[in-house]
């Protein structure tokens, strides 16, 4: 429902945000201003998207929680897409995501509403309620009869 309502308010508020401007300093003045908004924030997403990667990679290389920084990058990513969309108040809400501040509350109030009930690490040990590994096994003797082929373990 969310979803639906934005997709209806987002474009209404654009064309009154752009009748509004567009009637006090003119058409080409309003273009330009949106036309230079898209390439300063194509910029500066590209610039602070580099370091979310490097901040994502710094994380997953000190075996640390990457979702805050992921998060990040994810804000940022989306903050593009907002500043490449025409319009006044999408390029306010993307320019607003390029703030960390703005982005830590933004994390903050998602990781408030999300429950992780597990994760695991990047050597394969999850952490969970229970460690238990169910598994079967055969003890083999000394006399048992060798198998001929490249290892024990296929079957003839």
């Amino acid at each position: 429902m969310w979803l639906f309502i934005a997709f209806v308010t987002v474009p209404l508020i654009e064309i009154a945000l752009f009748i509004q401007v567009g009637g006090a300093i003119g058409l080409w003045s309003t273009l330009l201003i949106v036309i230079v908004t898209a390439i300063i924030g194509t910029y500066l997403v590209r610039q602070q998207g580099l370091q979310a990667l490097n901040n994502v990679r710094r994380s997953f290389g000190g075996l640390q929680d990457p979702s805050e920084a992921l998060a990040h990058g994810a804000m940022i990513l989306f903050s593009g897409a907002l500043l490449l969309t025409p319009g006044f108040f999408t390029d306010a809400v993307g320019f607003g995501l390029l703030i960390p501040s703005v982005r830590s509350i933004v994390f903050k109030w998602a990781k408030s509403r999300v429950h992780v009930a597990s994760f695991s690490t990047q050597t394969g040990h999850t952490h969970s309620q229970s460690d238990v590994v169910d598994g079967e096994y055969t003890e083999i003797s000394e006399d048992a009869p060798k198998v001929d082929g490249p290892s024990g373990w296929t079957k003839h």
